[in-house]
């Protein structure tokens, strides 16, 4: 990465409210100190675990544009330490991102884990691949058996990433999380009502 998170997010504007509101000092160490050459495992395992994101483009109007994207959890793919990629879905045809993207390459991205209340930000450079121009790319990213139809590709060069405090972020749990949670109950559940069957055949039998 060229540049740590802070050279890129704290814009000149930035630095004038940070020191406003007394916040600048603090900051100041950390667009200082701070510099992390590529994604750690813990952004990459963080990453492998995720089945959604957001993505915020800039129209050439200058308005920014936030989209959701999804799939199934590992969709988001770490090429390297400083390349992240997935493989664009057929969706409503608005192309509102691609068309963003294809006057400005500045994207940021931001991956919530909702249980355990964490946050991922990510500033970086967006290409599109067609999916005939890399095939071994197309590899790469492949879901295997989950069904969808593939429109292109998307790869971020990673400038930099920062991880936001837990503050106000309210845990959220997937079906899939539920049904892990629960797993053990229902077991015992079933066993319970097997022995409780079982009794009540004995009882019908020892009373004929």
């Amino acid at each position: 990465m060229a540049k740590n998170f802070a050279a890129l997010a704290f814009t000149s504007a930035v630095k004038e409210m940070q020191e406003k509101h007394g916040s600048r000092s603090s900051y100041a160490r950390m667009g200082r100190d701070t510099y992390i050459d590529g994604l750690t495992d813990n952004e990459i395992d963080f990453i492998a675990e995720r089945d959604s994101f957001y993505m915020a483009s800039i129209g050439e109007n200058g308005f920014p544009y936030i989209q959701h994207r999804g799939g199934p959890k590992g969709f988001l793919k770490v090429l390297d330490a400083k390349r992240i990629g997935f493989i664009d879905f057929k969706g409503n045809m608005q192309y509102i991102s691609v068309g963003n993207i294809a006057g400005n390459k500045n994207v940021a991205l931001i991956m919530v884990d909702y249980p355990s209340r964490t946050r991922l930000k990510i500033l970086a450079k967006v290409e599109i691949v067609e999916l005939k121009d890399e095939p071994a790319l197309y590899d790469q990213l492949n879901l295997g058996e989950y069904k969808f139809r593939p429109e292109r590709m998307m790869v971020f060069t990673i400038e930099a990433f920062d991880w936001n405090c837990p503050q106000h972020i309210t845990p959220r749990y997937t079906v899939a999380d539920i049904e892990q949670a629960f797993a053990g109950q229902r077991e015992h559940i079933f066993k319970l009502e097997a022995e409780v069957k079982a009794l009540k055949l004995k009882l019908k039998e020892q009373a004929t």
